[in-house]
């Protein structure tokens, strides 16, 4: 009958979602879960340069609050 292909479907479906799903976590341990930042503008560029200078680590992700700036 027509219930006998979804077994079939099933592991079609599983094969094909397991690599988006196996590349989301590859590139999360790649990167040690940082996230990314995408410079599309200019002004965000400028805005992560400007990160990793109040941050004082060379590392946009580590900025401070405005309340830690000296």
């Amino acid at each position: 009958m027509w219930y006998e292909i979804l077994p079939s479907l099933g592991v079609i479906y599983a094969f094909l979602v397991m690599p988006g799903i196996a590349l989301t976590y590859i590139q999360k341990k790649s990167s040690g879960d940082k996230p990314k930042r995408i410079v599309r503008t200019p002004n965000s560029f400028f805005m992560m340069e400007r990160d990793v200078r109040v941050s004082k680590t060379n590392r946009y992700y580590d900025s401070k609050g405005l309340e830690n700036i000296d």
